[in-house]
C-alpha cells in the first residue's frame, strides 16, 4: 500500500493534513494522486483507440505521410489531438514516413528533330526603343500541390515584363498565353 493509498483509506477517520503530515508527504501530492487515477486508467484506452487510428491513416496514405499529416487527417474526422502527441505516439509505434525523391520538371527537350528558331538577337540584348527586342523565358516554382510553370515576355528596352502566363503545365498553350498578353497590352508595331 503506498503512503497516499494509505491517506486515502483513512481520510475519513482522520484530516487528510494531519494524515500527510504524519506520513512525510505533501497534501497538494495527495490531491494530485487522487485525481490522477481515473485519467490515466482512462488515457490508456484513448491512446490505445488513438493507436489504431494513426497505423490506419499511415498505411491507407501509403506510409508517406508524417506526424503533421497524420495530426491533419485526424482533425479532418473530428479527433482533436495534439500534434506532439501524434508524433509521439508515431516514434513509439516505429512509423517513419519515406522519402520521397523531389523531381525537378524539365523545362527543354532537346532530343528532337524540330527546325531551332534563328537567333536574331545575336546575344545583344540591349535595345534603343521599347517594343523592338523582347525576350522569353519559362520558369517552375514548387507549391504545396505540385509544380507552378510560369512563362514571361520582358521587354529588352524598358526591362519590363510586358506578358506572363502562369498555369500547372508546360504545354504550348502556356507560352501562347503570355505572348497574346504582351501583344494585347503593349500593341507593338507590325515588325
Amino acid at each position: 500500500m503506498t503512503k497516499f493509498a494509505f491517506v486515502a483509506a483513512e481520510r475519513a477517520n482522520h484530516a487528510v493534513a494531519r494524515l500527510c503530515r504524519v506520513i512525510g508527504a505533501s497534501v497538494s501530492g495527495f490531491y494530485a494522486w487522487l485525481r490522477a487515477i481515473p485519467v490515466v486508467q482512462g488515457r490508456t484506452e484513448v491512446e490505445a483507440e488513438l493507436r489504431g487510428h494513426v497505423g490506419r491513416i499511415f498505411t491507407t496514405r501509403r506510409r508517406v505521410y508524417g506526424a503533421p499529416r497524420v495530426h491533419a487527417e485526424l482533425r479532418r474526422e473530428g479527433r482533436s489531438h495534439s500534434r506532439r502527441r501524434v508524433a509521439r505516439l508515431m516514434r513509439e509505434m516505429g512509423l517513419v514516413a519515406r522519402q520521397g525523391r523531389r523531381r525537378r520538371p524539365r523545362t527543354t527537350d532537346s532530343r528532337h528533330d524540330l527546325p531551332v528558331a534563328p537567333n536574331l538577337l545575336d546575344r545583344n540584348f540591349a535595345a534603343e526603343r521599347p517594343d523592338t527586342a523582347w525576350l522569353a523565358d519559362l520558369s517552375y516554382l514548387p507549391t504545396g500541390e505540385g509544380w507552378l510553370y510560369l512563362a514571361a515576355i520582358k521587354d529588352m528596352a524598358t526591362r519590363e515584363i510586358v506578358g506572363w502566363s502562369m498555369a500547372d503545365h508546360l504545354r504550348a498553350g502556356l507560352c501562347v498565353d503570355a505572348l497574346v498578353m504582351a501583344l494585347q497590352h503593349r500593341r507593338p508595331d507590325p515588325g
